[in-house]
C-alpha cells in the first residue's frame, strides 16, 4: 500500500510500561507522516493510561488528554485469565475485538514481536500486518503478510524503522534527537501529586526505583538508602517509587536513607505528573527510568543482565552504569547480578551530581 493510501493503522504493544515507552517514537513517526490517519492502539488495561488520561474517552479527537492516537482498544488480560469463560469475560472481550473489527483498519503493525501480539494483529481484520522478521519469538513471524528487517541497536531505532516500512514513500526520516514523545495530561492526577509534595514540604526532589521485572535486575535497596543520604548531603530530598509487591524494597531503603527518602505510590498518570517535576531519577532497567528518560529528566541507569546499548537512556542527560561481569540474559532470574553487586553507591552519588550540576534548569 501507498503510504498516501493508508487511512486507518493499528499498532499492537499490549506491554510492558517500558517497551510501550520505547514504541511510542515510532509512533509518533507515522502519526508526523500520516498527520490525517486514524490511529488505534491495542494494549493492556494497566497501562493503557500512558495514552489516555482516565476519564477520557478512548475514542475521537486527540487532546492533551489522548495526544497521540485516535482510539485506544485496552485488553484487560490480567482480570480476564482469572475467569476466562465466564459471561462476564467473554462478553468484554467480545466487545473489545468487535470496536477493533469495526474500526475497518488497513494496517496493523506489531511492535510486540510475540505470538500472542502478531495473532491479535492478525485477527484485526486488517489487510496488511507488519512486523519485524526477526521477531522476539520466531514463531510470530508467521502471522505477518509484511516481514520487515528491522535497523538500529537501540530499540527505539528499531520500532521506529519497523514503523517507516509502512511508509515507503513518506520522506527519509531526519535523526532522532530528543524522543518525540508526549504523554497524557491528568489534571486530577497533577493536582494530586501537587498536594502530596507539598505535604512533604515542597521543594526539588531525586526520583529513586528500587523495583525491577525481575531479581537479577535489581541493584541492592540497600544502595538506594545511601544513595539518598548522598543527595540529601548534596541539598536534594529523595522519593522512592514502588509499585505492587515492592514494599519491601522501599522499607529497606528507607532504614538505610535514615530520613533522606521517602516512599510514594503511584497511579501510572501520577507517576508521570511526578516524574515532569524531578530533578533526577535512579533505578535500574526499569519503566520508570525509561518514563523519566522519554521526559527529559536526567536520570542514572544501573544496569545487570540487560544491555544498555539496547535498553539503556536514549539520548537523554545520563550516566549508565554495568559491569563487565554481568552477561547479557532476558532470564526471569530472581538471584542477584553478580556485576550490579559490584556498583558501589557512592559512584552513582558522584555521577548523579554531575548531571545535577550540568543541568540545573531541569
Amino acid at each position: 500500500m501507498a503510504g498516501k493510501n493508508i487511512q486507518r493503522i493499528l499498532i499492537v504493544r499490549l506491554s510492558a510500561m517500558g517497551d510501550v515507552i520505547h514504541t511510542l517514537p515510532a509512533v509518533y513517526r507515522l502519526r508526523a507522516a500520516l498527520p490525517q490517519a486514524h490511529i488505534g492502539w491495542l494494549i493492556e488495561e494497566r497501562w493503557a493510561e500512558l495514552l489516555c488520561a482516565p476519564g477520557t474517552p478512548r475514542r475521537g479527537p486527540r487532546s492533551p488528554q489522548r495526544p497521540l492516537v485516535d482510539e485506544v482498544h485496552a485488553l484487560n488480560l490480567r482480570t480476564w485469565r482469572k475467569s476466562p469463560f465466564s459471561i462476564s469475560t467473554l462478553q468484554r472481550m467480545a466487545t473489545v475485538w468487535n470496536d477493533v473489527r469495526d474500526a475497518k483498519y488497513d494496517i496493523a503493525v506489531d511492535l510486540q514481536g510475540a505470538m500472542r501480539s502478531a495473532l491479535l494483529a492478525r485477527l484485526s481484520g486488517a489487510r496488511v500486518v507488519f512486523g519485524a522478521a526477526e521477531s522476539r519469538e520466531s514463531p510470530a513471524s508467521l502471522w505477518y503478510t509484511r516481514k520487515v528487517v528491522t535497523q538500529g541497536q537501540h530499540v527505539i531505532q528499531q520500532n521506529v524503522s519497523l514503523a517507516s516500512a509502512v511508509l515507503p514513500h513518506a520522506p527519509p526520516e531526519r535523526p532522532i534527537k530528543r524522543s518525540p514523545v508526549e504523554f497524557p495530561h491528568d489534571p486530577p492526577a497533577e493536582a494530586r501529586v501537587e498536594q502530596r509534595l507539598a505535604e512533604q514540604g515542597g521543594g526539588d526532589f531525586a526520583i529513586l526505583n528500587p523495583g525491577a521485572g525481575w531479581g537479577a535486575k535489581r541493584w541492592p535497596a540497600e544502595r538506594y538508602g545511601e544513595v539518598a543520604r548522598g543527595l540529601a548531603s548534596q541539598g536534594l530530598r529523595s522519593i522512592l517509587n514502588y509499585g505492587p509487591g515492592e514494599e519491601e524494597l522501599v522499607r529497606a531503603a528507607e532504614a538505610v536513607g535514615g530520613g533522606a527518602a521517602h516512599a510514594m505510590s503511584c497511579t501510572v498518570s501520577e507517576l508521570i505528573a511526578l516524574m515532569r517535576r524531578a530533578r533526577l531519577v535512579v533505578g535500574g532497567d526499569t519503566g520508570p527510568l525509561h518514563l523519566a528518560a522519554a521526559l527529559q529528566v536526567p536520570v542514572v541507569g544501573i544496569y545487570g543482565p540487560t544491555d544498555p546499548a539496547r535498553n539503556g537512556p536514549h539520548r537523554t542527560s545520563s550516566a549508565v552504569f554495568r559491569s563487565s561481569e554481568s552477561v547479557t540474559s532476558h532470564a526471569r532470574r530472581t538471584e542477584p547480578d553478580v556485576g550490579m553487586l559490584g556498583i558501589g553507591s557512592e559512584a552513582v552519588v558522584a555521577a548523579a551530581g554531575q548531571l545535577l550540576r550540568a543541568s540545573p534548569g531541569v
